[in-house]
């Protein structure tokens, strides 16, 4: 069954909410939840669990909702995108910065059989890097999109909310071999980039 939102942009939803449509509220949340659980899996909270990071994801996407300007020339996704990581990276910061934290610093360095890993590695990046990382995909991103027809960018946009190319076909009404060539010109695009 067809939601009664499905039809407007991101953009046009996050209007309709700051007019007073609250019920739009978790239409978004719902609708971004997939790209929140995708970013949770880039990093690891020391001491914590995959739920805080999700949690941490959602409240940075609520502050995405309330931030956005209208009239900004970024798409609401990419910038919903960048508060997902920020509030994310935010959290690893905060956990890493407690006081009192021997055990949230504690990294086995055993798999779950008790076998001691070859190469022992830090828990997380370095916060910088991943601060500076994430700006540079925004940027790719955009300059991807510039150089992306109209039905590329829809096309990549919903392949960057993890939909396969068959999901995309259905949603645009379009063959699967139309979409999955035109993920092999958006790839072909990005290599160039």
């Amino acid at each position: 069954m067809k939601h009664q939102y499905e039809d407007f942009s991101d953009e046009e939803l996050i209007r309709k909410y700051k007019d007073g449509d609250q019920a739009i509220l978790n239409y978004i949340c719902e609708k971004y939840k997939p790209l929140v659980l995708k970013t949770s899996k880039k990093y690891f909270l020391v001491g914590g669990e995959n739920e805080d990071l999700i949690q941490e994801g959602m409240i940075g996407l609520f502050n995405a909702i309330g931030d956005y300007d209208i009239a900004s020339d970024v798409t609401f996704f990419h910038f919903a995108q960048m508060c997902i990581d920020r509030q994310m990276i935010k959290a690893i910061e905060a956990s890493n910065r407690k006081k009192h934290s021997p055990l949230n610093a504690y990294v086995s360095l055993y798999d779950e059989d008790g076998e001691e890993f070859e190469e022992p590695g830090l828990a997380a990046d370095d916060p910088a890097e991943i601060i500076i990382e994430a700006e540079e995909n925004l940027s790719l991103i955009d300059k991807l999109e510039q150089a992306l027809s109209p039905m590329e960018k829809k096309v990549f946009e919903l392949y960057m909310q993890d939909y396969d190319y068959k999901e995309i076909a259905v949603k645009l009404g379009k063959p699967e071999k139309s979409i999955d060539n035109t993920l092999t010109r958006i790839k072909s695009k990005a290599r160039n980039l």
